[in-house]
């Protein structure tokens, strides 16, 4: 089947087959949330079973911590995306309120069971809580389960370096600028993605043309400057670049972040193009220069950087 976004539980709609769910909140969908995703997946093709995912917008911490919420890696779209491309055939978004909240651990199941009668097993992470006052634990998914006839696999942490990852361990790394790190524990290259839109062409001026992104991200990375490549859904292969988040402060009073490529080589992208820049490596911390003489010095050591990375002439 066609993969399916279902809005709540309430408009799901499924086929009779028996339903292999994964359930969390899957923020960055990293290589922690995939093992939980592809138990279900490959459970369900050995079966002829569908495949789903279960997870919730918004992010609890905005109930239960409005002052401070968690930063999102990324934002909704994205993660329904990632979750798709991973194979599965359909993905719920049910809305975290209230009233979901106050459902007793022991009621959860045979509440979920209730909204999809064709339950037939659930996956989680091994440390999942649930249930009001997160009172639940996969011991408790397992007894309910069994009188359910819902069967219940919990996946075991994936470590990096002897640490499990998790979306709060790649939020900081992200915020700390080592982007590097936050890919390897995403599984893929940490990215932006959105159209390029118009800027103040300071960067022709300079002789570093830059692509300006029209990118506002939940969680903002730390400012600086950044080995990266860019693409876009017509130009085949990313090409090598070096990009800058930040204020801009040499040239501008901003109080919004931007993000700018400097594509190391012709630039195949033009306004208005959706481009996806992928940050692989932090090369040095945003800040603030004499004139545009020493901006223009220091751009161009750190194409030079880059251009290192891509071993580039």
């Amino acid at each position: 089947m066609k993969p399916t976004v279902f809005p709540s539980l309430e408009a799901t709609l499924l086929p009779a087959q028996p339903l292999h769910l994964a359930i969390g909140i899957f923020d960055g969908v990293h290589l922690g949330h995939r093992a939980v995703v592809e138990a279900a997946l490959q459970s369900a093709r050995r079966c002829g079973g569908v495949a789903g995912v279960l997870t919730f917008h918004p992010h609890p911490s905005v109930l239960f911590q409005p002052k401070t919420p968690a930063r999102l890696i990324m934002e909704l779209p994205t993660k329904i995306r990632l979750l798709q491309r991973l194979g599965v055939d359909a993905v719920i978004t049910h809305p975290f309120t209230p009233e979901f909240a106050r459902i007793r651990a022991e009621e959860f199941l045979p509440w979920l069971k209730e909204r999809l009668p064709g339950l037939a097993a659930i996956y989680v992470g091994q440390n999942w809580r649930f249930g009001a006052g997160r009172s639940g634990a996969v011991a408790l998914l397992v007894a309910e389960g069994r009188r359910l006839g819902i069967s219940v696999f919990s996946a075991p942490p994936v470590n990096f370096d002897g640490e499990a990852i998790s979306s709060t361990r790649i939020r900081a790394l992200l915020e700390a600028g080592d982007v590097t790190a936050a890919g390897a524990l995403l599984g893929y290259e940490y990215y932006a993605e959105g159209p390029v839109i118009s800027g103040r062409r300071l960067g022709r001026t300079l002789n570093f043309p830059t692509l300006n992104l029209a990118w506002a991200p939940d969680l903002r990375p730390r400012y600086g400057v950044y080995v990266a490549r860019v693409a876009g859904p017509k130009s085949g292969a990313a090409v090598p670049a070096v990009a800058n988040y930040g204020l801009r402060p040499t040239v501008e009073q901003a109080t919004e972040p931007r993000l700018e490529a400097h594509v190391l080589g012709a630039c195949p992208f033009n306004q208005g193009d959706v481009i996806k820049v992928e940050w692989l490596r932090f090369l040095r911390p945003e800040m603030k220069f004499g004139g545009l003489d020493e901006l223009q010095a220091q751009i161009a050591r750190d194409a030079a950087d880059a251009r290192r990375q891509f071993s580039l002439p």
